[in-house]
């Protein structure tokens, strides 16, 4: 998942490296009055940050959320979950369109946007999970549509195998991540070329002062808007207010130790296992330009052959379209994500 920003960082401070990874993960982004991607009318970031709303997670972590309430009370309400370095405003492109039928919440995972950052926390797959099927249980307390992208895709996979039917609707993957980070993927020839110079980032990283000097230079502007230039298909959507707002939360308490949990950690369960568990709908949208979970790389090819496989899976692969589909070129994944919401069969 950030085989990218690994590969970016090696770039900036290892300057002989040329190698072409680029960041895997779908971004925090903010946004203006008109969109270039289409897709309907978006939220202004402000009244996304206005109307946003904190959740005590286990009596001790705050967590920031947004709800748009729908005049339709008969739709199941649906959890937009970001991935690596995104958070809530990354769906101001979707969150109109969507709430027009349903209720959409949307959350910042523990470690970024506006929720807590502690400090020291070991941030693993498996807790994100944990924190979706809270939110479900305490705050939404209905059967819920999973929306996620990236790593927050897989996040809502490792929720959906957990839970049962009572919480978990329907899943919608954008472009899933195999893993919290690159080691993760252990089968493509690309990853293992990169692998010795992955673990000694690992190592690089885990040293305070050095690891403090990466994420200085990651989060630069000229850094930030080449990582997101490699991201999206469509090159329009990225604008000096798309990186204005991924810098913010990485000046946060807290996001260094993130970032190097993150990129430093366990990948976390496979999707090739989770999968055949779930029996709920399954909705895969995949952009076919996408440089971290390529169609042609080992998680696009495994998520490619679940439909024939599974009868509760559908996919669609949506041209000229990066890492980030539901913010790239939003009109594509609501012209397949709406009627499939719409049937949804009965609970």
């Amino acid at each position: 998942m950030v085989v990218g920003v690994t590969a970016s960082i090696c770039h900036s401070v290892l300057g002989q490296v040329h190698w072409q990874f680029r960041l895997r993960n779908s971004l925090s982004i903010t946004t203006k009055s008109c969109t270039s991607g289409g897709g309907g009318q978006k939220l202004e970031v402000a009244e996304i940050k206005e109307r946003c709303e904190k959740w005590e997670w286990k009596g001790k972590y705050s967590i920031n959320y947004f709800v748009s309430h729908s005049k339709n009370n008969s739709n199941p309400p649906l959890l937009l979950v970001h991935g690596f370095g995104a958070s809530i405003p990354h769906w101001r492109r979707n969150i109109r369109t969507l709430a027009q039928n349903s209720t959409v919440y949307a959350i910042d995972l523990l470690g970024f946007g506006a929720s807590d950052k502690p400090t020291g926390f070991s941030y693993t797959m498996e807790t994100w999970a944990q924190l979706i099927l809270d939110f479900l249980d305490e705050i939404v307390q209905k059967p819920t549509v999973l929306i996620g992208n990236s790593v927050g895709s897989l996040a809502c996979v490792i929720a959906a195998s957990e839970s049962s039917r009572s919480l978990v609707r329907g899943l919608v993957l954008l472009n899933c991540a195999g893993g919290m980070n690159n080691k993760a993927i252990v089968d493509d020839w690309r990853i293992k070329l990169l692998l010795p110079l992955l673990w000694l980032f690992d190592f690089l990283l885990r040293q305070r002062g050095i690891a403090s000097a990466i994420f200085q230079s990651v989060r630069k502007r000229e850094n930030l808007k080449n990582i997101l230039l490699s991201v999206y298909g469509n090159k329009e959507s990225v604008d000096e207010e798309l990186v204005e707002i991924i810098m913010e939360p990485t000046y946060d308490d807290g996001a260094l130790d993130a970032f190097v949990s993150i990129v430093t950690g366990p990948p976390g369960p496979n999707p090739v296992q989770l999968m055949p568990r779930i029996s709920q709908p399954v909705l895969l949208l995949w952009g076919d330009e996408d440089p971290f979970t390529p169609l042609d790389g080992p998680v696009g090819k495994y998520f490619s052959s679940l439909p024939s496989k599974l009868p509760n899976v559908s996919l669609f692969v949506l041209q000229g379209v990066g890492h980030c589909p539901h913010d790239d070129r939003p009109h594509l994944v609501h012209q397949k994500l709406l009627p499939w919401l719409a049937h949804l069969p009965a609970s």
